[in-house]
């Protein structure tokens, strides 16, 4: 039975681009609740400063620098998970970059940069893990975005990504519940973290006029939404993707 203050305790979890804004907190905030780490970021510095903080809490943390639109760093880690952590039970598919441009001006490789990490990724990690899952379940936790269901100028290939991660989402949750993996969607608004401190102050503002709580979220409160999917008390939920946006898409 799960320990109340260790709820995933035992459990190993990956999360992909982790070394800093929400796949950061959500790596702690599942180390926290006792799983064990395996730590993704393309920044070898980053990654070893989380899993020295997970180490510290006592959980067991492997890193693997590299990024997740590589087929062959992906088969590379997985291979790590297997032969040193024995299994997966959560994969938080958090990587991601952006590129934006308005379409006329958008190149190819911008599209091309953007689809390959954000959604092919996923698409690995997520194929891998399954297998590792299979015969135990899991937890399987996209990483979308309120741009995929509003759109946002500048960012079509960063919105037709994080889309295809919701239609990834409900169709996996459909093909993978046979084998007791649930696979959901988290899609965070405006939040606080380095990707989004480049937006200048300007639009920062309007953004934030039209959210209802009136504020930018944290990193954190997105983490604990992850972390409550991860573990048993959203056992019997799958195929849904749930805003955390203060109200910003209603």
């Amino acid at each position: 039975m799960a320990n109340d203050n260790l709820p995933l305790a035992g459990k190993i979890a990956l999360v992909t681009g982790c070394g800093r804004g929400i796949g950061r907190a959500v790596a702690l905030a599942l180390a926290r609740a006792g799983a064990g780490i395996m730590v993704n970021d393309i920044a070898a510095g980053l990654a070893e400063e989380l899993a020295g903080e997970i180490r510290a809490l006592g959980r067991p943390v492997l890193t693997c620098v590299g990024s997740v639109g590589e087929r062959a760093a992906v088969d590379e880690m997985f291979a790590r998970i297997a032969a040193e952590f024995k299994g997966l039970d959560i994969l938080v598919n958090n990587a991601g970059i952006t590129r934006d441009n308005f379409l006329l001006k958008m190149s190819d490789k911008e599209w091309e940069q953007v689809l390959n990490v954000n959604l092919t990724g996923a698409f690995y990690c997520t194929r891998a893990a399954a297998v590792l899952m299979a015969e135990k379940g899991g937890r399987i936790i996209n990483l979308a975005s309120v741009t995929a269901l509003t759109g946002n100028i500048g960012q079509v290939n960063y919105a037709a990504a994080k889309a295809g991660l919701v239609g990834m989402t409900k169709t996996l949750a459909r093909e993978l519940a046979r084998e007791g993996i649930t696979v959901n969607a988290v899609a965070p608004g405006f939040i606080d973290t380095p990707m989004t401190a480049a937006v200048p102050d300007e639009v920062k503002k309007k953004l934030i006029s039209g959210i209802p709580l009136g504020r930018t979220g944290t990193p954190e409160e997105v983490a604990a939404l992850v972390r409550f999917l991860a573990g048993d008390e959203a056992s019997y939920i799958t195929g849904q993707v749930i805003s955390c946006n203060g109200g910003m898409y209603i």
